[in-house]
């Protein structure tokens, strides 16, 4: 937590958690290998201060290890003075105890402030903090020594949601307008009750123009302890083997791009990877309604809501600022770069994905899991209902998992036998630990296996609470294979993922929607991929998903192409008859990006030039979400019905790379000429946006190429570092 403490307004806006309104001129992760090593920038240019966080874990003994952060702050504009006031504080909760171990005073605390503590899963532990040489400070305080660390103590039953607040409240707030740094201070005393126990303790430090300081974590079992001088050279060896590593995956520099363009690209692995968490806590779930009921007598409003068990989940997010828990329909294209640089942390994140998936098959869309995660959420969207679903793209990310390990053992068929780590080894390095479920196949196979049948749960799922109607509204069509999104309202659609995007409307029962054949086409092809690659004893289940994609792909076609507007549509009834609702973009898109239309169909070369008119979805930044001649084109709120988004950019990428450019047919030379001209104008635009706004953003105007909405969004905006690197397997 920090604030400007050379004016009084400044203390008014102290920093303490990512808020998008905070007038921040950029942060983010610059480096950040997912596993060990981060270093982040906050660019706070109303606080007049640059601040650098560089963190560091150093594995060992019997409790995970040291650990160590750097914090550096240089003034960003170094003729105006600059003041910064920092709180560091720690807290406990559970069981254990910890206790300043420094001589008090009233004064302060004299570097390096040192601290003990104890808990079951730690053992025992130090914490240091330790001034950089070359600090220095505005002035003397009023009572107390600024060239020392301020400190307090307190008792509080919620630590995170409470703590700024509290810590606010309990500095010196007296009339401060010629010296604010020296009032805006901590007490230096104890808090503690005679029956009572601290559980959070802050430090303060204030500082004049450019500073430094280390927080450094020892374990009592680590066999050699982490000091600052330790922590500089780990530090730097870390930084330097980030970004070798980093041109060995993805090759920029080999392709040609810039060291800034390389910059922003490691920004968008390292700010994805920096926003992980993990959640534990119980979520809101309405399971009142009868799953079978429809939508004309249920709307949406939840009767009975009620907390389930804990629960955890590993993810990443979308948005640290604005978005900061799990999204189903957002994660498996998060787990698309995840999972090319270091393929067992994917792994681990799918899985506890898929272990939230119930015994019905069901799983949440959105993860809000715990107070914390619903203090960032409206309360009329809290709720989730058990018959509500969201496009499956976990497939799209285990399917890569599948080609990855394939593509492994054939570039490593000539290795060595014995070269293999072992399992439960001690002396595993970092880049054995990333890759063991693609080097071991006995690992690969267990793996398969544990997350197969939850999935294949999901998969019936969606095909019994998620199917369609034929024969009750005379469709026609020579299987049952039809499905529409339940939860529809007016104007929206928000379990498809593409929230207003128009379509039929009022919604009705009788809906069927081309999005959602598409992923169960693809769903169902990934699962015949993972039962063949497990062997014969799967054979029957490759039959059943077998038939079943032939009938998808048929009444993707029968009932859902349409001759006249030459593109693929959704239907709804009107008058007791199916008709279908043609609007161009996103929705139309998906059976392309998703690789379901053959290389020679006539209707690949009408997808395409719908891609390629200017009318429709190209743009100089990208392809729009919704075609510029359809009336409901920028309406509304106007969220998917214009607007350019980089995950469904990266399908359409990912699918003329792997499906069409390479391929010999009809349309293969136009499918090279979108591929390059789109793959182009994406990199340049968010490039250039990223180097005027010190962001990445949820979604791009169609018309300016500005970044807009929620940011930073390096949740699936970051598969522009796929895009730059051309890697789509």
């Amino acid at each position: 937590m920090w604030f400007d403490a050379s004016h009084l307004q400044g203390f008014q806006r102290a920093r303490h958690a990512c808020d998008q309104g905070d007038g921040i001129n950029g942060y983010g992760y610059h480096k950040h290998d997912g596993r060990r090593y981060g270093l982040q920038t906050i660019n706070d240019g109303p606080s007049n201060i640059a601040i650098t966080t560089e963190f560091v874990k150093v594995p060992g003994g019997d409790h995970g290890g040291d650990w160590g952060v750097r914090i550096h702050g240089v003034p960003m504009n170094d003729q105006v003075p600059s003041i910064t006031s920092i709180i560091f504080y720690i807290g406990l909760e559970g069981e254990g105890s910890m206790d300043i171990v420094s001589k008090m005073s009233k004064k302060g605390l004299e570097s390096p402030v040192r601290m003990e503590g104890d808990t079951p899963d730690l053992g025992d532990f130090e914490f240091q903090i330790v001034d950089g040489p070359l600090n220095d400070i505005p002035g003397p305080g009023i009572k107390q020594d600024l060239t020392r660390t301020q400190w307090w103590d307190i008792i509080m039953p919620k630590l995170v949601l409470s703590a700024r607040e509290r810590l606010m409240k309990e500095t010196n707030q007296q009339a401060a307008l010629d010296k604010p740094y020296a009032y805006f201070t901590l007490q230096n005393e104890l808090s503690e009750d005679d029956d009572e126990i601290a559980n959070l303790y802050a430090f303060q430090k204030v500082f004049k123009g450019e500073f430094q300081f280390d927080i450094l974590f020892r374990s009592a079992s680590s066999p050699k302890k982490i000091t600052s001088e330790l922590l500089g050279l780990e530090l730097n060896r870390q930084r330097q083997g980030f970004e070798t590593r980093f041109e060995n995956t993805f090759h920029l520099e080999e392709k040609g791009f810039s060291s800034n363009e390389v910059e922003f690209a490691q920004y968008l692995l390292s700010n994805l990877l920096g926003g992980m968490g993990y959640f534990y806590g119980s979520a809101v779930v309405d399971r009142s309604h009868p799953p079978m009921q429809d939508e004309e007598n249920f709307d949406g409003a939840a009767a009975r809501p009620e907390l389930t068990p804990p629960q955890s989940l590993f993810s990443a997010t979308p948005s640290r600022p604005f978005f900061p828990r799990g999204f189903y329909w957002d994660e498996g294209f998060h787990q698309l770069v995840i999972g090319k640089w270091d393929n067992d942390l994917s792994l681990d994140i799918i899985k506890h994905w898929v272990s939230l998936i119930d015994d019905n098959g069901w799983i949440g869309r959105e993860q809000i899991l715990g107070d914390e995660a619903r203090s960032k959420v409206p309360a009329e969207f809290q709720t989730q209902f058990p018959h509500y679903g969201n496009p499956p793209t976990l497939f799209l990310a285990i399917t890569r998992y599948v080609q990855r390990l394939l593509n492994y053992h054939e570039e490593h068929q000539n290795d060595v036998p014995g070269q293999q780590p072992m399992m439960g080894s001690s002396t595993l390095t970092d880049e054995q630990l990333r890759v063991m479920h693609l080097e071991n196949p006995t690992m690969a196979r267990v793996w398969l296996e544990s997350v197969y049948p939850k999935l294949k749960l999901n998969w019936q799922w969606f095909r019994t609470l998620q199917k369609g109607h034929i024969q009750r509204f005379g469709r026609q069509a020579n299987n049952d294979e039809a499905y529409r999104w339940r939860g529809r309202t007016p104007e929206h659609c928000l379990t498809s993922g593409l929230d207003d995007y128009p379509r039929g409307e009022p919604p009705n029962i009788g809906e069927l929607h081309a999005d959602l054949l598409s992923w169960m086409a693809f769903a169902t092809r990934m699962l015949k991929d993972i039962s063949s690659h497990l062997g014969p004893d799967y054979a029957d289940d490759v039959k059943e998903y077998t038939l079943i994609e032939q009938n998808m792909l048929e009444n993707l076609d029968v009932l859902h192409w349409n001759e006249e507007h030459q593109v693929y549509c959704d239907q709804t009834v009107e008058e007791g008859e199916p008709v279908h609702v043609c609007h161009k973009g996103y929705v139309s898109l998906i059976p392309f990006g998703l690789g379901l239309i053959p290389v020679d169909s006539p209707k690949l070369g009408a997808t395409l030039d719908m891609i390629e008119n200017e009318n429709e979805l190209w743009t100089p930044y990208g392809l729009r979400s919704l075609s510029a001649s359809d009336p409901k084109y920028r309406t509304g709120e106007a969220y998917w019905r214009g607007p350019i988004w980089m995950n469904i950019n990266y399908l359409t990428l990912q699918s003329l790379y792997n499906n069409y450019i390479h391929v010999p047919g009809p349309y293969q030379e136009q499918a090279q000429r979108i591929y390059t001209n789109l793959r182009n104008n994406i990199i340049k635009n968010v490039y250039k946006d990223y180097r005027k706004t010190g962001y990445v953003w949820e979604q791009y105007d169609d018309e300016t190429g500005q970044g807009v909405r929620s940011h930073p969004f390096t949740g699936w905006t970051s598969l522009v570092l796929l895009i730059m690197a051309e890697q789509y397997s």
